[in-house]
């Protein structure tokens, strides 16, 4: 609402396009929150659902992030003006960081749990396998 105020009065040249792109996804997600949040009630009175902790970790997290980082940019915005817009690019940039250690951190739990990270310096071979490969190998014995 600021914005739009600014905008109209002192700086004219603040594109509204862009505000109606970008603060879209905001505003969504913070009438998604709020409808999360708000408790539900029987007709009789009674509490139906207490409604979701906003306080969460993952994705609630995430949307508070990108809710503090629209309205950051939505000031800094009317002060330098709209070259400013450019910041909202932090957003996407994060999810891609975010996803890349995710991914990495997974990708060595991994590893670790099927004997990647063993230990010797003969390729991941267990020590049963390299006694049976100092002894000449495995021998089969056919019938």
């Amino acid at each position: 609402m600021v914005f739009l105020l600014l905008r109209f009065t002192f700086r004219s040249s603040l594109s509204l396009k862009r505000y109606t792109l970008l603060s879209t996804p905001a505003l969504l997600i913070e009438f998604y929150l709020e409808k999360l949040a708000r408790p539900s009630y029987n007709p009789d009175g009674s509490l139906r659902r207490a409604g979701e902790d906003l306080d969460a970790q993952g994705l609630t997290e995430f949307m508070w992030d990108i809710l503090y980082w629209t309205w950051i940019n939505l000031v800094l915005v009317v002060v330098f003006g709209n070259r400013a817009w450019w910041l909202y690019l932090v957003i996407p940039a994060y999810a891609v960081y975010a996803a890349v250690t995710t991914a990495s951190g997974v990708k060595s739990s991994l590893a670790g749990v099927a004997g990647g990270g063993g230990e010797g310096g003969t390729g991941g071979q267990s020590k049963r396998q390299q006694k049976m490969e100092k002894r000449g190998g495995q021998r089969v014995a056919y019938r």
